[in-house]
């Protein structure tokens, strides 16, 4: 089976396109997301729901906002599923001062385990401005780190911009 990592800016239509290719690589085995937003905010509660409403009834929700790699162990066997998304996932890991890279190693060793297709949906961060504030230095650090760490794993990567994906790793035949 493949994983996937999907990078893009905010909005850029990662999420859909991830979705999309789950959806038409199931070919009726599970569809599932594992969601790792927490609803904080009524800003991030609608974000959430619209999510929800666009993939609609055939998909089935894990929530884990924290034990990813868990999550994905978890998973059916031959199922496709969406983890939305790493960045929020590493910026709940990093609030609450859990141990990044031993987080990551999970998900590195859950991921080459899963028999199944799985979709790694992740922000790419390090292309704006430079953080204000300390903490915002560190989760950019952190984030092209594990972006790195992902593309090393992933047998295909590919870049959404505008809506439109770029392929920058393609899984060898």
């Amino acid at each position: 089976m493949t994983i996937h990592l999907i990078l893009g800016g905010a909005r850029s239509g990662k999420s859909t396109y991830a979705q999309t290719c789950a959806e038409q690589a199931a070919c009726g085995r599970p569809l599932v997301m594992i969601a790792t937003a927490e609803p904080f905010g009524a800003e991030m509660a609608a974000r959430i729901a619209e999510h929800q409403a666009a993939r609609g009834p055939a998909w089935r929700t894990l929530e884990a906002p924290l034990q990813v790699g868990q999550a994905i162990a978890a998973l059916p066997a031959q199922s496709c599923a969406v983890l939305d998304c790493l960045t929020i996932w590493l910026s709940n890991l990093m609030l609450k001062e859990v141990d990044v890279d031993g987080e990551m190693r999970d998900v590195e060793r859950a991921a080459k385990a899963f028999e199944g297709d799985l979709w790694l949906v992740s922000n790419e961060v390090g292309n704006g401005l430079v953080p204000e504030t300390p903490l915002g230095r560190a989760f950019r650090d952190a984030s092209g780190r594990m972006n790195q760490r992902m593309a090393i794993l992933a047998d295909e990567v590919t870049l959404v911009v505008a809506g439109l994906p770029l392929t920058l790793k393609k899984a060898s035949s």
